[in-house]
């Protein structure tokens, strides 16, 4: 029997005017995509006065990524929506600033580090099994967020004691909803630095944010030396290898900040997706299944087992593949450029269309279906095909970590669950990371 076509957006074959590009945008930012770019390496046009293209090829991303990275810098419009939540920090900085955080925060991330955290992804995996035990069914959103919150609390923050998830969650959302969604004052080119309504909206979801990371780092600094060499130990202890500088407290604050946010959340969405998508593929469920339990052997799952899973980690690559965990981002134009046959000239936006990247009829076979073993050991392709993580420079450094910690929860829940459809089908909808509406609620029943 054919699996059903995973969800998907239906793309504009209209051009859209201002008012609504500002409609779509503010609803479901996958909206604004033309049926053309998932056909076409590059698509130029215009919003009101503004000229913009949008970039969905790899010979385009690698010029984007690697090869003239320096000439496109994060869209204003970008950078207006993340730094009242996480400031000059690693993700939105640029320049010296860049790179001397990078240098210092890279080691943090070292594989051997990276696998030191694996024992406390493993407790949180056999959390949240516990916690689905008798449950019948549940909404794998918010029961991924509470698992990958877990990881982020005890590996960044040795426990929970800080933070009250729901609460954060809250104001997460909260956050994405005012702050993180474009105004019009954005299309009509208005200088970044004359405040969006929606920005009086979302500082008190930042006040709370911001209020709990420091009470969570300034209780660390209390506490007797020694440290508990988790991330934020690590943070502490960072230094510049060239420069020999430190973090001040607001650089830790923003950093901190960036990690619990970006690590549980689009950690959380990939792993809701996968269930999901096994859900409605009990073949690839059971075939990931019986890997996990074959390697497992109703033992935990650390990152030596994750090894010898091939077929977990080709899910969350597929999964990504399909709804990366951020669709599309921004970049500014500094100089004069060519991309493909086209002419950028400064000032001009680029669009970085992952989104369509992964979904281009050109370069995948069925890019819209569901189907793991495209990620198999045995298989070959363009570095710039599938960038769920970035690429060049600036790639997420937290890659190898967001990965073992969602193939440690995934392989864990499907050796001891069977998952199958029970909910109404979500659609993708992307404001800052690409979501699931209403969410992903399942039927789960023990192995």
């Amino acid at each position: 029997m054919t699996q059903p076509l995973p969800p998907r957006i239906e793309p504009a074959t209209q051009p859209l005017g201002m008012l609504a590009s500002l409609r779509a945008a503010r609803s479901n930012v996958l909206r604004i995509i033309p049926a053309i770019a998932y056909t076409q390496p590059i698509v130029t046009g215009t919003t009101g006065h503004a000229r913009w293209h949008m970039v969905q090829g790899p010979e385009g991303m690698k010029r984007l990524f690697l090869d003239n990275v320096e000439n496109y810098p994060k869209s204003e419009v970008m950078l207006r929506m993340l730094r009242p939540a996480v400031g000059d920090s690693l993700f939105t900085s640029v320049g010296a600033q860049w790179r001397w955080q990078r240098r210092a925060i890279a080691p943090v991330f070292a594989a051997r580090n990276v696998e030191a955290l694996a024992p406390m992804m493993t407790a949180t995996a056999e959390r949240a099994c516990e916690r689905l035990a008798g449950a019948g069914s549940a909404e794998m959103v918010a029961e991924m967020l509470s698992a990958t919150f877990d990881v982020i609390c005890d590996v960044a923050l040795s426990g929970r004691e800080h933070f009250d998830a729901e609460t954060y969650g809250e104001a997460i959302t909260r956050y994405f909803l005012t702050v993180g969604r474009a105004s019009l004052l954005d299309f009509l080119e208005v200088p970044h630095w004359v405040p969006r309504p929606a920005e009086l909206f979302g500082r008190g979801a930042v006040k709370t944010m911001h209020t709990m990371v420091a009470r969570a780092i300034e209780a660390r600094r209390r506490e007797a030396t020694g440290g508990a060499d988790d991330l934020l130990d690590h943070m502490l202890a960072a230094r510049d290898p060239e420069s020999g500088r430190t973090m001040s407290p607001r650089d830790l604050l923003h950093n901190m900040q960036f990690f619990i946010v970006a690590g549980h959340e689009t950690t959380a969405l990939s792993l809701a997706w996968a269930l999901y998508l096994l859900a409605h593929d009990q073949p690839a469920q059971d075939r990931a299944r019986e890997e996990a339990k074959d390697v497992l052997q109703g033992g935990p799952c650390g990152h030596e087992e994750l090894d010898r899973m091939p077929g977990i980690t080709a899910i969350l690559d597929e999964t990504m593949r399909l709804y990366p965990p951020v669709g599309m981002l921004a970049r500014n134009v500094r100089e004069a450029d060519t991309l493909y046959d086209r002419e950028i000239r400064p000032r001009e936006t680029i669009f970085v269309n992952t989104w369509s990247l992964h979904r281009h009829h050109d370069y995948w076979e069925r890019p819209d279906h569901f189907d793991p073993t495209r990620f198999g050991p045995d298989q070959q392709r363009n570095r710039y095909l599938h960038l769920p993580f970035g690429a060049g420079p600036r790639v997420c450094v937290g890659a190898n970590f967001a990965m073992m910690q969602a193939g440690i929860i995934l392989a864990t829940l499907l050796s001891r669950y069977r998952f199958a459809p029970k909910g109404p089908r979500p659609e993708p909808i992307m404001h800052m990371t690409v979501r699931p509406d209403p969410g992903v609620t399942l039927e789960i029943t023990p192995h």
